[in-house]
C-alpha cells in the first residue's frame, strides 16, 4: 500500500498547521525552540514506518491471527519487527516530557503520526498506543522511583502495557468487578480474580508486559465494598523486576484464553487470571501488584488512560474510514462501468464510475465523515496541548472542561461514522468490495470493533447527557457556545458561508433548548431514555461546527492558492455535510422534545 493510500498528507498538514496552528505552540515554554520543519520530519518518520513496516503485514495479521498453544502466544514476527522499529525511532516517547526521556513534542503531532499507523495496520499499532497510554498514566500518577523502570523499558520497546478493567460478569459496569487486592506484609498487594477483553494481554514480542489492573481492596472484615468503593489501581507485571529493574521471575498472571474477533485480529485479545496459583512468586499464590496513588482512587486514575484511549479509538476509526475512502476513490477513478444517462449508444466506451452522480455522492459522504472525524480527533489533541502548555491555570481549566465535554463525542462519532465511511467504500467497489482480494472489506471488519471499544455508543451517550453537560455548573457548554459563536462570527464575513452559519446557529440553539428541557426532567430513566439520539445530534452539530471553522480558513487560502483543487474538495465536503448531514439533527432531536417513550415502555416479553 502506497503512502498516498493511507492518509492524505496534504489534509493532515492543513489540519495541523493551517487550521489548528500547531506550529505556534513553539511560543510556549513547554515547546520552545521547536519548529514546523521538525514536526514535518517526525511525520515523515511515521509515514515511512506506516508504509514500509506496518501496512506490509496488515493482511497477514488478518489471516494469521495470534495462536495460543496452552503455554504461550505466538504472533506474526513482522509485528515485533515493526514495533521495534517504532520504538527505536523514539516514537513511543514522542510526546513524553523531556524529564522522562521523551521528545516533548505536541500531542497533536503525535496523534497525527499515530493516525498513519492505525490506518496502515490497526492490529499492530494497538500494542503501541496502549503502551503509550499506560506510560502516560504511570508518569502522571505513579511513584517515580517505582514506575521509572517500566517507563524506560516501554520507551525502549522492551515492555508493553495494557489496561485491565472489565470482567466477564461486569462488562462496562465497573462497579461490579470482583478482582480483589490483599495487602501483604511488605506493602505490596496480592491480586486474585480475572479480567476479560484485555488487548495485548499476552504475547511473545516483548520481554515484559505491565498490566494496569483495577481491583477492590477488601475492608477490615475481608469483604468487598459495593459499587466503586475500594476500587484501586495496581501495576501488575507479567514478570517481576529484580533489583536492577530487569524482568525476571514470572508473576502469577496466567492467560486463560484468546478471544477470536471479526476484525482487529493482529492485536491479541485475552482473558487473564490473576492469582490462579500456577506461578507462585516468592512462594505464595497471588499476582504481585503495587498500588498506584491512593487506595480507593483507582477509577479516577484509570480515567487518565481511558480518556486517552477513547481519543485513540476515535482516531483509529477516523483513520480506517480515511484509508477506506482513499481506496474507494482510487477504484472509482480506474473502474470503467456503464455510461452517462445521456449516452444511449451501447457501442460507446464505458466511463469511470466516478462520473456517476451516486458514486460521487458516496465518495463525498466518505470524505466528509473521514476528514471530519480526523479533524475532530486532532482538535481534541490540540486541547491536550493547551492543557499541558498554557501557563495560566484558568486557561488550562477551560481547555480541560471543553475536552471533557468533547471526549465522548470524539470516541463515538468517529467510531460510528468512520465505519459508515468503510461501508460506503465497499459499496463503491460493488461486488469486488466484499471479496478478500480488496482491502476495504478488512477495513470494515477492523473498524466494527471501535463502536464497542472503550465504552459503547450508549455508554458514551449516558456520559455526555447524564454528566458532561452538567459538570462545572455548565461551564463546558458555555465554553463550547463561545467557540461556536467565534466561528460563526468569522464565517459571516464570507459570503459563501452565510447559509452554513444559519444552519449551525439553529442546530446549536436546538441542542441548548433540548438540553435544558432534559435537565429539568426529574425522572432519571426518562431523562436518559433516548440519550443515544442526543449524542447523534450533538456529534453531528460538533462536526458541522469544525467543518465550518475549517471552511473559514480554506476561503482565506483560496485567495492566494496556485493549486486550488484540494481547497475546493474540502469546501465541497463541508457543503455536503451541511446539505446532507446537518438536517438529520432535526429528526434525532424529535424524539427528545418531548421524550418519545416507546423503547422505555417496551416490555421484554413483547419482543
Amino acid at each position: 500500500m502506497s503512502k498516498e493510500m493511507i492518509l492524505s498528507r496534504q489534509d493532515v498538514e492543513f489540519l495541523l498547521f493551517d487550521w489548528l496552528k500547531v506550529d505556534e505552540l513553539s511560543q510556549r515554554p513547554r515547546f520552545a525552540g521547536q519548529e514546523r520543519f521538525e514536526y514535518a520530519s517526525v511525520l515523515d518518520v511515521y509515514e515511512s514506518l506506516a508504509t514500509d513496516l506496518f501496512a506490509t503485514h496488515n493482511k497477514k495479521n488478518d489471516v494469521n491471527e495470534p495462536v495460543f498453544d496452552g503455554e504461550r502466544v505466538t504472533i506474526n514476527p513482522e509485528v515485533g519487527v515493526a514495533l521495534k522499529a517504532f520504538a527505536d525511532a523514539g516514537l513511543i516517547a514522542t510526546s513524553f516530557p523531556v524529564e522522562w526521556n521523551g521528545m516533548s513534542l505536541p500531542s497533536s503531532i503525535e496523534r497525527a503520526g499515530v493516525a498513519y499507523m492505525m490506518a496502515a495496520n490497526p492490529g499492530t499499532t494497538g500494542y503501541a498506543f496502549l503502551t503509550i497510554g499506560n506510560a502516560n498514566l504511570l508518569m502522571a500518577h505513579g511513584d517515580r522511583e517505582k514506575v521509572k523502570p517500566y517507563v524506560d523499558a516501554m520507551i525502549a520497546g522492551k515492555c508493553f502495557g495494557t489496561m485491565c478493567l472489565s470482567e466477564p460478569q461486569a462488562g462496562s459496569s465497573l462497579a461490579d468487578i470482583r478482582t480483589r487486592a490483599v495487602l501483604s506484609s511488605d506493602g505490596r498487594y496480592r491480586l486474585f480474580g480475572n479480567k476479560m477483553w484485555i488487548s495485548g494481554g499476552d504475547h511473545d514480542i516483548s520481554e515484559n508486559i505491565v498490566h494496569l489492573v483495577l481491583a477492590k481492596i477488601p475492608d477490615e472484615n475481608g469483604q468487598l465494598l459495593p459499587g466503586v468503593q475500594g476500587i484501586s489501581l495496581f501495576t501488575v507485571p507479567k514478570k517481576l523486576l529484580n533489583k536492577e529493574g530487569q524482568a525476571s521471575e514470572r508473576n502469577d498472571v496466567v492467560l486463560a484464553g484468546i478471544n477470536h474477533k471479526m476484525g482487529y485480529r493482529g492485536t491479541v485479545n485475552t482473558v487473564l487470571n490473576f492469582g490462579e496459583g500456577r506461578f507462585t512468586p516468592e512462594g505464595e499464590a497471588g499476582a504481585i501488584g503495587e498500588l498506584i496513588g491512593e487506595p480507593g482512587k483507582g477509577l479516577a486514575y484509570m480515567f487518565h488512560m481511558m480518556n486517552e484511549a477513547r481519543i485513540s479509538v476515535g482516531l483509529g476509526a477516523a483513520a480506517l474510514g480515511y484509508t477506506g475512502y482513499l481506496h474507494a476513490l482510487d477504484y472509482a477513478k480506474t473502474r470503467a462501468q456503464g455510461r452517462t444517462r445521456n449516452e444511449r449508444n451501447p457501442a460507446s466506451a464505458q466511463i469511470p464510475i466516478i462520473q456517476h452522480a451516486d458514486v460521487r455522492r458516496m465518495l463525498l459522504a466518505q470524505k466528509s465523515y473521514a476528514s471530519g472525524g480526523l479533524a475532530l480527533c486532532l482538535y481534541a489533541s490540540r486541547l491536550v496541548d493547551d492543557i499541558n502548555s498554557l501557563e495560566e491555570e484558568e486557561q488550562q481549566k477551560q481547555a480541560l472542561a471543553l475536552l471533557d465535554l468533547l471526549t465522548p463525542v470524539v470516541k463515538s462519532w468517529s467510531s460510528q461514522w468512520g465505519l459508515v465511511a468503510n461501508d460506503l467504500a465497499i459499496q463503491v467497489h460493488g461486488g469486488y468490495g466484499y471479496t478478500r482480494e480488496y482491502n476495504v472489506e478488512q477495513f470494515y471488519r477492523d473498524n466494527r470493533l471501535n463502536p464497542i471499544h472503550e465504552g459503547t455508543f450508549g455508554v458514551q451517550a449516558l456520559d455526555l447527557l447524564g454528566r458532561k453537560t452538567y459538570i462545572n455548573n455548565g461551564l463546558s457548554m458555555t465554553l463550547l457556545g463561545t467557540k461556536i459563536e467565534e466561528t460563526c462570527a468569522n464565517a459571516r464575513k464570507v459570503t459563501q458561508l452565510q447559509n452554513h452559519v444559519a444552519t449551525l446557529s439553529q442546530a446549536w440553539q436546538q441542542i441548548l433548548d433540548v438540553t435544558a428541557k432534559l435537565h429539568a426532567i426529574t425522572d432519571v430513566e426518562l431523562r436518559l431514555a433516548n440519550a443515544a439520539n442526543y449524542l447523534e445530534a450533538f456529534g453531528h452539530m460538533i462536526v458541522g461546527w469544525l467543518w465550518l471553522d475549517q471552511a473559514v480558513v480554506l476561503h482565506k487560502k483560496l485567495e492566494n492558492s496556485t493549486s486550488p483543487d484540494f481547497i475546493y474538495g474540502k469546501l465541497a465536503a463541508c457543503d455536503y455535510f451541511f446539505g446532507w448531514e446537518m438536517p438529520k439533527i432535526n429528526s434525532w432531536l424529535a424524539v427528545l422534545d418531548p421524550v418519545e417513550t416507546t423503547p422505555l415502555n417496551m416490555h421484554q416479553s413483547w419482543f
